[in-house]
């Protein structure tokens, strides 16, 4: 699991401690209620998450850390689906709806920042790392704490076992193609696999192909031929053993890290992850492509883990939180963040330190992240897996050609259509945030 992972969500109530009175007879009410009243007592400023156990104690390690440099009292806290959201909430890609469905239970960033007296420099940010989180007036809505973007992560033990150059990874699919058949030849009943298929293989894969998968009226477009062929030569692949799905979400991440799998297509942030993986000689480059589109290969896209402010918080709660903020983005913890979570460094700065010795990064798993989006990252702001229903929708008809159940295009066709009837039903889907 990622350092926020994956692969963010907003909400758990503010917890406020009541004094409580012991029990008095009912002819003692009047009198008892002549005192003063015993003051409420405030509660901690909390930051909910919904996180496993590994990225909650990550992020427990960096709460920790500010409040003793800070005197603070920040506490995180789990989020509890219903509950109201509390100071700070790590909001993952994939439950950014309760973000979208609730806008009013959550204030802009820059808003809370600037009552807070906090600088906020956004034009220090990477503008790759932007979508999702800015309003129609490019201000910040919310902060991109745990960005990345997809690349092909493998195992160059495996290749050498496979007879391949594991100093030359494919750049096409269809070059994967054929390490394909050798890795399997070589023994490797999982050559590749992929997390988040609706992230790489629709938004992403759409991405590199120079086909959007929405299009600017927010109508879904990725039944294209592109994105059919490519579905189609998944099929193939899953049908002959080269690909083997696991799951919707970073299920596969296990499997590679555990040497079942020779390659991997997921977030370029679990570098940190693999990095020390037992068998694993750790082997990164950018997201394949499909040489005969025309065109040529285009960029892929960032997105991961914020943090929003939740609505109706105290003016001591606020100040924290804005400190929490401007804590985040200090050079010192950007590269603390970087090094050991692998995120996309936010500041330019950061990613000035990520080229360093001070990071040591021998995979170069962020020239490879920022050489893939090419500066265009955050284009299109829309993700088709950032929207629940639509997401659901296209897992069910992907997982239907893994299947071989139904052919690339009929499956593509039907999540297209059936996406875009929910989308007509619940239009507000369609943002990109909530401002």
């Amino acid at each position: 699991m990622s350092f926020f992972i994956r692969p963010l969500v907003a909400a758990v109530g503010l917890a406020l401690a009541f004094s409580v009175q012991a029990a008095k007879p009912a002819k003692a009410a009047k009198a008892a209620a002549k005192p003063a009243a015993t003051p409420v007592a405030s509660a901690d400023p909390e930051l909910s998450h919904n996180l496993g156990q590994v990225g909650q104690e990550r992020l427990q390690a960096v709460v920790d850390r500010f409040n003793t440099e800070n005197g603070t009292t920040l506490k995180v806290v789990r989020h509890e689906k219903g509950q109201k959201p509390t100071a700070l909430n790590l909001v993952r890609r994939y439950d950014m709806a309760e973000v979208l469905a609730h806008p009013k239970s959550f204030v802009p960033l820059y808003d809370m920042m600037a009552k807070a007296g906090q600088p906020l420099n956004i034009g220090e940010l990477s503008g790759d790392l932007k979508a999702g989180v800015t309003d129609a007036k490019g201000r910040l809505v919310a902060l991109p704490v745990a960005y990345s973007t997809p690349v092909l992560f493998f195992n160059k033990n495996a290749m050498r076992k496979a007879k391949l150059d594991p100093e030359q990874p494919p750049k096409t699919w269809f070059e994967m193609q054929g390490m394909l058949d050798k890795l399997q030849d070589a023994g490797f009943a999982c050559p590749y696999t992929s997390s988040w298929p609706v992230w790489v293989h629709i938004d992403n894969v759409s991405s590199v192909s120079g086909v959007p998968a929405m299009s600017e009226k927010g109508v879904l477009t990725f039944n294209g031929l592109p994105q059919v062929k490519h579905v189609a030569m998944m099929a193939t692949w899953a049908k002959a053993g080269y690909y083997r799905n696991f799951g919707r979400r970073d299920e596969a991440s296990a499997k590679f890290q555990e040497g079942e799998c020779a390659m991997i297509t997921t977030d370029s942030r679990e570098a940190a992850d693999f990095r020390d993986a037992k068998g694993v000689e750790l082997g990164v480059a950018p997201l394949p492509f499909h040489d005969d589109v025309y065109g040529g290969r285009q960029h892929t896209l960032a997105d991961g883990a914020s943090l929003w402010v939740g609505a109706g918080q105290s003016a001591a709660h606020s100040k924290v939180a804005a400190k929490f903020v401007s804590y985040v983005l200090t050079p010192e913890m950007q590269v603390e963040l970087v090094r050991v979570y692998g995120q996309l460094p936010l500041t330019s700065a950061a990613r000035a330190a990520s080229r360093s010795k001070i990071l040591k990064d021998e995979d170069s798993t962020l020239q490879v992240a920022y050489g893939s989006m090419n500066g265009k990252g955050a284009q299109p702001s829309v993700r088709v897996a950032n929207i629940d229903p639509v997401r659901i929708i296209a897992n069910e008809e992907l997982e239907a050609v893994w299947a071989n159940t139904k052919p690339a295009k009929a499956a593509l066709d039907a999540a297209v259509n059936r996406g875009n009837a929910v989308l007509s039903a619940k239009p507000g889907l369609k943002k990109s945030q909530p401002f």
